[in-house]
């Protein structure tokens, strides 16, 4: 040490040293300054609060969790019972109007009595020492202590005495997340804390002593007992009588539901809460909204209709192993957000409640399929009178095995009109109608309509993004339909009502008024989709409504999401931990709800009838081929819409209808005039097809035919003749080429062309039912 001491000494010599060493010191006094500056009203501002809620017509829906998950509601001290105000101030400071921050006198007798009983008797914490600590939370050592104390000081003198009791009684815990004499008195009582009588303001003030042991619901004996200590102390501090503490202490208080403050909507207003959080002022979400209280757009009586049904179709359904539901209803003539129920019971954790169904993302099965047809009419792919094929289909997934698109009923309709396809939901035609609109194409259009979780590539999706390969939102699904009720109007759902008006008719739409008419014309025509649903199914309603189904792959969602020219109505049923449902689909899972919905909705007037679509004209059509009727209309007549320029088509003299090559395995499976007696017909693969294999690895492709006849058959590839013994099928390893398969059997044969390449990359496909060619 004595060697070193001079050496430090003669550093301080060189000035750039003393300068180095005196910037260091001012540097520690300067980083030391707030510490000892007085702390103002405005420095401990509360500004992430909680937001008070209520329905369209003014009814209570709850005072919601801010973002940190505490519900606090902010008042001034005029907008607080004096009962509660002298209670609290009984209760924990009674001479708060008299001492600064520390009120010595009863920190003197707090030492004295713990000195006799040699253990702590009584706290000499004040109100402002007790803001301190809600303040800057800490462990209480004795080091900590001064620290409040210091804290106390600073808060003294920046802040009078009115300041500190307001910042104080906003902060109070209160049991559970709440904090403050307002948030507490909503949730307790669904009163402001302005209209707290004496006895619920004396049970407020006997909370914050311990608000966890003293919580009404668990322990109101103890509360109670509290109570009564309140009441005493404000008799002798001469706020009030003695009778008037007794009467306070025997009133029986009714306290509301154990729901946190929520009476409706809790996802909902836990959403919104969200969005107010960390929206920006001109997010056109809460424009024109207000700070704390929020006038959103819904119905309260709807909404708890709504709850009580979820929570009935979720009983019902229990057997099938169905444990959770949402639904929206949006006004189609405002845009409105009348009802949003994310679960049957969001207080239910153990069933996981909290989950919002609404918000969720989820595979949407069919309900995609109305926007990939509308997109085929309005860009002249299709026709209302298009014939489709509904047929065995198979589609080369490179290194692996072959897909082929399903419904569920695994049977298929041969030729069907746009119509019939769209309204059965058959999965088929949609496919194929997917090849000619591309996948890249319908999914702009998808994002177009507000699907904004479906960010992968197309090559992702692949063609079963007609099935629901992709992942979505009940919110996206509704706001989409909520766009077809209004004829393609991009149309953004409001929910707080100081933004809601009708819809502008010069709102930018996506293509033109007609094809959403056809679409709308197809989806509300319960005749067309009798062959999947029958004519009384639930979705059959006495007056007119577009009802689309879906169930995505392994029943893990049913939707049903449907309009009538005044609501568009979304409903989910299924599992949120993505587990199966058992014997469940669209029509038996989200259906009923969505049924239930709609007729309450519709209670008192019908709605209007949907438009006819303009330009267009109904002529009666062979309900089989979508032709003019002649006298082997087998399937009887309909009618059909068709567009003006194409009456002169309608009317030629000979209809008929031939059916291609992709025809020939559903035709093998039937007894059809188009297959004579004996005709030789190769079925798979089919004429022009096209697959894909991955370099290195193997796939299989069937070869199939379809004869009545049982003499030998020859199979030869490319003019070579394959030498084998086979019946009507076996399997062929595909290999990179151009490839004519020709068969033949007697005096008969038959020829396709196709080819095999190499894949440039391994596409990612999704939503298709896989068949095993091994089979």
């Amino acid at each position: 040490m004595n060697r070193i001491l001079p050496q430090i000494l003669a550093c301080f010599r060189h000035r750039a040293i003393r300068t180095i060493f005196i910037l260091f010191c001012l540097g520690g006094i300067v980083r030391s300054l707030p510490y000892f500056a007085p702390i103002h009203a405005e420095d401990i501002q509360q500004k992430d609060v909680a937001f008070e809620f209520s329905d369209r017509n003014h009814l209570p829906l709850g005072t919601v969790l801010s973002s940190d998950q505490n519900q606090t509601a902010i008042v001034t001290l005029s907008q607080v019972s004096p009962n509660f105000i002298n209670g609290i101030i009984a209760a924990e400071d009674q001479r708060y109007y008299q001492h600064g921050a520390i009120d010595y006198i009863a920190l003197i007798r707090s030492i004295l009595e713990a000195f006799q009983a040699k253990k702590i008797v009584s706290g000499a914490s004040t109100i402002t020492m007790q803001l301190a600590r809600l303040l800057e939370p800490a462990p209480r050592t004795l080091p900590n202590k001064f620290g409040e104390i210091w804290l106390s000081w600073r808060l003294s003198a920046g802040m009078n005495q009115q300041q500190i009791l307001e910042a104080y009684i906003n902060r109070l815990p209160m049991g559970g997340n709440l904090y403050g004499v307002e948030a507490a008195a909503k949730t307790y009582f669904n009163t402001s804390a302005s209209e707290l009588n004496l006895a619920q303001a004396s049970l407020l003030a006997a909370l914050p002593n311990d608000p966890t042991d003293l919580n009404p619901y668990d322990n109101l004996l103890g509360l109670k007992k509290r109570q009564n200590y309140v009441l005493k102390r404000m008799v002798e501090d001469g706020y009030i009588t003695s009778i008037q503490a007794e009467r306070a202490a025997q009133e029986k208080l009714t306290f509301q539901p154990k729901q946190q403050g929520i009476i409706a909507a809790p996802h909902f207003l836990f959403w919104l809460t969200e969005k107010l959080t960390h929206s920006s002022a001109s997010d056109p979400l809460i424009q024109n909204g207000s700070t704390h209280y929020i006038k959103t757009t819904l119905d309260r009586p709807l909404q708890q209709f709504i709850e009580s049904q979820i929570q009935q179709i979720i009983i019902s359904l229990k057997d099938h192993n169905v444990h959770h539901a949402a639904a929206i209803v949006i006004d189609n003539h405002s845009g409105d957000v009348l009802a949003y129920v994310g679960s049957a019971d969001y207080f239910n954790t153990d069933k996981l409640g909290r989950n919002d169904g609404v918000q969720a993302l989820r595979q949407p099965g069919s309900t995609l399929k109305p926007f990939l047809y509308e997109l085929a009419l309005a860009e002249g792919i299709i026709q209302p009178n298009t014939i489709l094929a509904d047929v065995p289909s198979y589609y080369g997934i490179p290194g692996a095995k072959l897909y082929s698109p399903t419904d569920y009923s695994e049977t298929f309709l041969g030729p069907v009109r746009v119509r019939v396809a769209l309204a059965n939901s058959l999965n088929v035609p949609a496919v194929k109608l997917l090849e000619k609109v591309t996948v890249p194409v319908f999914l702009e259009r998808l994002k177009q309509l507000g699907f904004q979780h479906l960010i992968h590539s197309p090559d992702y999706y692949g063609l079963g993004l007609s099935l629901g390969s992709g992942e979505v939102s009940l919110w996206e699904l509704a706001k989409a339909y909520l766009i077809m009720a209004n004829q393609g109007k991009i149309i953004n759902p409001n929910v707080i009502l100081s933004q809601s008006q009708l819809i502008d008719p010069n709102l930018p739409s996506i293509d033109t008024a007609v094809p959403w008419q056809l679409i709308t014309n197809m989806l509300s025509d319960p005749h067309a989709r009798s062959y999947s649903f029958g004519i009384d199914s639930v979705l059959n309603l006495p007056f007119p409504v577009a009802v689309k189904t879906g169930t995505s792959s392994n029943y893990r969602d049913t939707w049903t999401v449907g309009f009538t020219t005044d609501y568009t109505v979304a409903t989910w049923v299924g599992n949120f931990d993505g587990e199966g449902m058992q014997n469940v689909s669209g029509v038996t899972g989200a259906a009923p709800l969505w049924n239930r919905i709609v007729l309450y909705l519709h209670e008192t007037q019908e709605p209007a009838n949907f438009s006819k679509p303009l330009g267009f004209v109904q002529l009666p059509i062979c309900a089989t081929t979508g032709l003019r009727p002649t006298s082997d209309c087998s399937g009887g007549i309909v009618l059909e819409y068709f567009d003006l320029k194409s009456v002169s088509k309608y009317h030629q003299k000979s209809p008929q209808i031939k059916l291609n090559s992709e025809y020939n395995e559903w035709l093998s499976r039937q007894s059809h005039p188009q297959l004579t007696k004996n005709q030789l017909k190769i079925i798979s693969p089919q004429a022009d097809d096209y697959f894909v294999i991955n370099s290195g690895e193997t796939s299989e492709l069937e070869f199939k035919i379809t004869t009545p006849s049982q003499q030998p058959v020859e199979w030869w590839l490319n003019g070579k003749k394959l030498k084998l013994q086979s019946a009507n099928s076996f399997f062929w390893s595909l290999q990179p080429g151009q490839w004519t398969l020709t068969v033949k059997q007697g005096t008969q044969q038959d020829t396709v062309d196709f080819q095999v390449q190499i894949a440039d990359k391994k596409p990612y496909h999704r939503g298709f039912s896989l068949v095993d060619t091994n089979q």
